[in-house]
């Protein structure tokens, strides 16, 4: 008789913050905005070690040159190679156009976006360089171009997308 008649008579009392965790959070920090890409110090190299390399990936296919660069990263990471960064060059769009048989009028005949990847990475030594090469060469799928080269004061430019309108604006206000 005594569990039949349960009535729970706290429902309608304070309580007093009991059963608050709020305070025992650490405070969510407010997000900061992103800073200007700061160009780094391009290092040389010496004798027996390769300066900044950039290893570049290029192909009509997104998914594949994404998943290759993720490789290539795991593989530098997994050998003790250091990587400076791992970033995405803008796609680059070109049209295929074909000419009529008869006519002098040109079509559109499909649309190729170029993807490409960047994985650079410094200090790789001379002797370790044809393994690394070698390694990535034998796991490049199809249809994926790759290229390794020095870093250069121009890659890093290139890297950056141009905005002529904010160019024209900002030479106007000075």
């Amino acid at each position: 008789d005594a569990l039949l008649g349960c009535h729970r008579s706290y429902r309608s009392r304070p309580t007093h913050g009991i059963g608050k965790f709020k305070y025992l959070l650490p405070k969510e920090v407010p997000k900061k905005r992103k800073e200007k890409v700061q160009m780094k110090e391009i290092s040389a190299g010496t004798e027996y070690q390769y300066g900044d390399i950039n290893i570049q990936m290029t192909s009509y296919d997104l998914c594949l040159v994404e998943h290759f660069a993720q490789y290539v990263h795991r593989l530098c990471n997994r050998l003790s190679i250091q990587v400076n960064e791992s970033y995405a060059m803008p796609t680059k769009t070109n049209e295929v156009l074909f000419l009529e048989e008869r006519g002098s009028k040109m079509q559109l005949d499909a649309v190729l976006t170029t993807h490409q990847r960047v994985v650079q990475i410094r200090g790789l030594s001379s002797t370790f360089a044809p393994i690394l090469l070698e390694t990535i060469q034998s796991n490049q799928p199809e249809g994926v171009h790759l290229l390794m080269k020095q870093h250069t004061e121009a890659d890093f430019k290139s890297r950056l997308k141009s905005r002529p309108e904010l160019e024209e604006l900002l030479a106007e206000m000075s």
